[in-house]
């Protein structure tokens, strides 16, 4: 049973959904709103307390793209949560190419590096008790109906891996929906690795499918944006069963943290061809997330960056 959990990226959109339907939840009893906008974030705690008639709402200040922010973050955080969900992303903003402090892309921070830290921090405190759950996308699988092709690794060593993380893999041709798909794979197969080496906590990675209602699309360029907003998203794929709505997208991570029957280091996502539906293991798909010496591989690319 979780009782308290903690959401990054909490005061819009899926992570927001996700502490609604958790609020709902009667055996819940405290919901940590991990946001880098504290004015945001009393927006949405107001909202949702008046949406689910609970008082079970704080706000935690984290900045995932900051590794200092989300260190603070974890040091105030007065008791452990049994269960986490790390939802914050996106494109990576309007230069998602550019490199951080830590040496990584905007991209990679947004998504990941802080993310790795935040796990870090809560089980080197002993303040992470039950579950794990990271958003995926099927784009770390490939999804050939969009357009997006599966990563393509030549060896899937550390290396390797380290150059998608500081952006050197994709020369000077970086394109955020590619990189994407890379990114994700990358941190997916950090968390299997994290699930091997932490078997008391289920480590569950969870793509929430294709969408309405999120920002994801907002730092694209502006053709590519104006393509999945305002065509693509709200004509095109409800037709091809490609898109789902918010409430069953942010189900998705309420499910991840909640049935046991998920196995710890799985990803788990769409069927073949759509983005919607059912969900199942995605390693049918791309047997490579199953390898063992990549998982750990990825996980040791990722902690070159981590100070």
């Amino acid at each position: 049973m979780n009782k308290s959990i903690l959401i990054t990226g909490a005061n819009s959109g899926l992570g927001k959904d996700a502490a609604r339907q958790l609020g709902l939840v009667i055996e819940t009893e405290k919901i940590y709103l991990a946001c880098r906008d504290e004015t945001k974030a009393k927006i949405a705690k107001a909202d949702l307390e008046k949406l689910t008639g609970r008082s079970i709402f704080e706000i935690i200040i984290m900045d995932v793209s900051n590794s200092d922010s989300v260190k603070l973050a974890v040091a105030e955080l007065k008791e452990p949560i049994d269960a986490l969900i790390m939802n914050a992303g996106g494109m990576g903003g309007k230069a998602p190419e550019k490199i951080t402090a830590d040496g990584v892309t905007q991209q990679f921070a947004t998504n990941v590096l802080g993310h790795v830290v935040l796990v870090d921090e809560l089980l080197k405190a002993g303040k992470l008790k039950n579950v794990a759950l990271y958003a995926s996308s099927e784009a770390a699988r490939g999804v050939k109906k969009m357009g997006m092709k599966q990563p393509d690794f030549k060896t899937s060593s550390i290396d390797e891996f380290a150059s998608v993380i500081d952006g050197s893999y994709f020369g000077d041709k970086f394109d955020a929906m590619t990189a994407y798909g890379y990114i994700k794979y990358v941190a997916t197969m950090w968390m299997s690795s994290e699930a091997r080496k932490n078997p008391n906590i289920r480590f569950i990675s969870m793509s929430p499918g294709s969408t309405k209602g999120t920002a994801v699309m907002d730092d694209l360029g502006t053709v590519q944006k104006l393509m999945f907003k305002y065509i693509m998203i709200p004509f095109i794929m409800p037709m091809m069963g490609m898109v789902h709505s918010l409430e069953t997208g942010a189900k998705r991570y309420v499910l991840g943290i909640t049935d046991n029957s998920l196995q710890s280091g799985k990803f788990y996502g769409s069927k073949a061809k759509v983005l919607t539906g059912p969900i199942i293991d995605q390693s049918i798909f791309f047997t490579d997330l199953n390898n063992t010496t990549y998982q750990d591989n990825a996980n040791a690319a990722i902690h070159r960056f981590i100070k």
